[in-house]
């Protein structure tokens, strides 16, 4: 008897070969693509692998772009999509596998998605109706043997229903209102592509909408008294009783009556104690939500970084919504193994005495997975990033064991001329959990000095601070996905790719998320014409729905049908307005392009404007008044570009901004001859190059500033910074040097044997 064991990735698969193995598993390969035989007990086990999704959605028939269109079918992704082109060689070696298998068993991710995969792998590559199902939240040797000994029988079909219906409802969408969209640009006389979907719509409406109450905010004015008294050799602030006055006569009339105060008397003082109880363990939103507050690193990138985690054995599955753990984890066992941590002996090994282990659990729960919690597998070097994020669940996860903190608040009020102030300052006076959850404890102290009743202070200034009510906050990327959660729209493992689309689409951008032009007028067109394409209840709707799905309670076939319906109504409507949709969204498309692409004015000919612009080789910014001024500047070839409004200070040229992935946005002015990019370069002297030996380095000028590159580029790609010497080689190292430079030589040909001619 053979068992072939899938799993979702190939890192996966070598943990569960390891995990299952006597011994040592054997590793094998077909055409690049590694499997492993195991001896597990008296059986004989294949481990393989998908690449994910290996399996996805398509037309049946193309008939040209027409819509709607609900005639789909699963597809090998390799066939629809040339970067999943890699995936074809996954597919046919589990095909090939699958053949001499007994028994199938699906060991992907145990979600909704995972459940897809190997359902689909199951059925189109294995030609199998069901199959056993492993089911594990860490890829820990131990959960992996306890998984395959308690293997399901069958797949999750409710998950696996789920989460299938869930594919099919967003293609449905996507396919027929991206096309809806286009169609109707194609039909006002320009062709843009243009998408939306399902989540996507409401998610882009809820950014306008707060971007709608900013712009029409209207700022109110009132007015606040300060009085800053010396307490201690301490300066302490005060503000009046009333805090805000809207009144300006009346602020005006206080100020009056107590600028001219010399003392103040501490009318009274309170002191407040409250309890605060240790944090929930991590769902991936609080993680997500968590780690942007820290560290600033987008929900998107954390999910990466955590499911690389994850995929390590480290941490647990970090698709949750769970904010629970279980006892059955073995709470005392998990702290043992942080405690063998330098970084956590500690606080983990203090935790680990304690006779009784209960988390400060919160209410959300998942049927599938705990809270995000560290498994005590000591992690070999991580890089910046992910050793933070790291250090943050294992310090959320011990934090949760903790005592509650008790804080003090002390109010002192002040009496100036009859007239009150408060002052408030609040301190920790018992730490409990604050001391496992350091740095990342979100309070302040703030520690007032010791101030007696009856006491009179002396007063340093009494200022009036006229001040306005402020609009809204924009939403954060962190902020956002925590909104779209409360709507119940989309799920944990898709909001921030959600948001993520938004900006690949221009809707919104920046930091602090502003809908574009092009976003504020794709949802006003929308609401007009098509309201219920972003109905964020009809999308709730359909979210629950497909939780019933997982639960047994419905079927998928008739929610589809019900989406059928709605979105057959809704475009046959869409298309009678084709025309008016599509010139709305011309106008409103072409002036975001202007917005997006203009960088300031030209410097050279004063009457035209640089604006960016796409070439034959590459990227770059021109005077849109070409032929008749011929003034271009050079842009990198990777990363993001960005206009600003901002000017250098140096040089009075317009200032652009460069976003390349993994780094921090980079503001730069666009003039290769700025005065702070010249640097030593006056100084420069040509040099032959110390890597080819063949070239010499030149002086070359980017966005970044000068720099020494060899003339021998692309062959030669020695670069060095200006004023930084060249290193020296030995005669030696320089001839390594060539040899590795040059191109490989071509192996002769053996001359060919000379034809005979056969006699007739």
């Amino acid at each position: 008897m053979v068992e072939l064991i899938i799993t979702e990735k190939p890192s996966a698969a070598k943990k569960v070969a390891d995990a299952l193995d006597n011994s040592r598993p054997i590793k094998k390969g077909d055409k690049g693509v590694p499997y492993y035989e195991v001896t597990h007990g008296n059986k004989d086990i294949i481990v393989a692998s998908a690449v994910g999704h290996l399996y996805g959605l398509a037309e049946k028939e193309k008939k040209g772009f027409h819509y709607p269109v609900f005639d789909i079918e699963w597809v090998p992704t390799s066939d629809v999509n040339k970067e999943s082109a890699f995936s074809k060689k996954y597919l046919e070696l589990l095909k090939r596998l699958a053949k001499t298998a007994d028994i199938i068993t699906v060991a992907t991710d145990y979600d909704v998605e995972g459940e897809v995969i190997g359902l689909n792998v199951v059925r189109f590559a294995c030609k199998r109706k069901d199959a056993r199902r492993m089911k594990f939240s860490t890829l820990t040797k131990e959960d992996l043997v306890k998984a395959y000994e308690n293997a399901s029988p069958t797949l999750d079909w409710g998950q696996a229903e789920a989460g299938e219906t869930r594919h099919v409802l967003d293609y449905y969408y996507g396919i027929n209102l991206s096309r809806a969209l286009t169609t109707a640009m194609k039909a006002s006389g320009m062709f843009k592509i243009l998408s939306t979907g399902r989540v996507q719509g409401p998610a882009l409406k809820t950014i306008v909408e707060r971007e709608k109450e900013i712009r029409a905010f209207q700022p109110v004015p009132f007015w606040q008294i300060e009085l800053k008294a010396l307490a201690q050799q301490v300066i302490v602030s005060a503000l009046h009783i009333e805090n805000k006055f809207w009144d300006k006569l009346k602020a005006d009339q206080v100020f009056a009556k107590v600028k001219d105060c010399k003392t103040t008397i501490v009318e009274n003082t309170e002191n407040a104690q409250f309890e605060q109880h240790a944090p929930s363990p991590f769902d991936l939103t609080t993680l997500q939500t968590e780690s942007y507050r820290c560290f600033g690193i987008a929900p998107k990138t954390t999910l990466e970084i955590a499911q690389e985690l994850y995929t390590n054995g480290y941490i647990s599955y970090p698709r949750t919504s769970s904010q629970q753990l279980p006892p059955s984890l073995g709470f005392h066992n998990l702290l043992k193994q942080l405690a063998k941590q330098p970084k956590y002996s500690e606080l983990a090994g203090s935790l680990a005495k304690k006779k009784d282990l209960a988390p400060h659990n919160g209410k959300k729960t998942d049927p599938a997975h705990p809270a995000i919690y560290p498994t005590g597998i000591a992690p070999r070097k991580l890089e910046d990033r992910t050793g933070k994020v790291y250090d943050l669940i294992v310090k959320r996860f011990m934090a949760t064991f903790a005592e509650s903190a008790i804080r003090e608040t002390v109010t002192v009020t002040l009496n100036a001329n009859q007239e009150l102030f408060i002052a408030k300052g609040t301190t920790t006076i018992k730490t409990g959990w604050h001391t496992y959850y350091v740095p990342y404890v979100p309070f302040e102290e703030e520690e007032l000095p010791k101030m007696d009743k009856g006491m009179t202070l002396p007063v340093k200034e009494i200022l009036l601070h006229t001040k306005e009510t402020q609009p809204p906050r924009r939403y954060t990327e962190a902020s956002i996905i925590k909104e779209l959660e409360k709507r119940e729209l989309g799920t944990k493992s898709t909001r921030a790719q959600i948001i993520d689309t938004l900006y690949q689409r221009n809707y919104v951008k920046g930091k602090a998320i502003e809908a574009t032009e092009l976003g504020i007028h794709l949802i006003a067109v929308l609401e007009e014409h098509a309201p219920k394409i972003v109905d964020e209840e009809l999308t709730r709707h359909f979210e629950l729905e497909m939780e019933e799905i997982r639960e047994h309670k419905k079927k998928g076939d008739v929610i589809l049908a019900e989406a059928k319906t709605i979105l057959t109504e809704l475009l046959a409507d869409f298309k009678k307005k084709e025309v008016e949709i599509g010139q709305g969204l011309q106008s409103t498309f072409k002036e975001t392009r202007m917005i997006m692409t203009l960088v300031g004015k030209c410097p050279n000919c004063k009457d035209g404007h640089l604006v960016l612009r796409k070439g034959k080789f590459g990227r770059f910014i021109a005077c849109d008044t070409y032929p008749a001024c011929n003034t271009t500047y050079k842009l990198p070839s990777n990363g993001l570009v960005e206009v600003t409004t901002s000017v250098c200070e140096h040089c009075g040229f317009p200032v652009v901004r460069i976003i390349r992935k993994g780094k921090r946005p980079q503001e730069v002015c666009i003039n290769p001859g700025c005065p702070s990019k010249v640097g030593d370069s006056a100084l420069f002297k040509e040099h032959p190059c110390p890597k080819c030996g063949e070239g010499t380095v030149i002086l070359r000028r980017s966005i970044y500033g000068a720099f020494g590159a060899c003339n021998k580029f692309p062959k030669c790609r020695y670069l060095e910074r200006i004023g930084k010497p060249a290193p020296k080689l030995s005669s030696a190292e320089k001839v390594a040097e060539q040899v590795a430079a040059a191109p490989p030589s071509k192996p002769s040909k053996p001359a060919r044997k000379p034809r005979v001619k056969k006699a007739k």
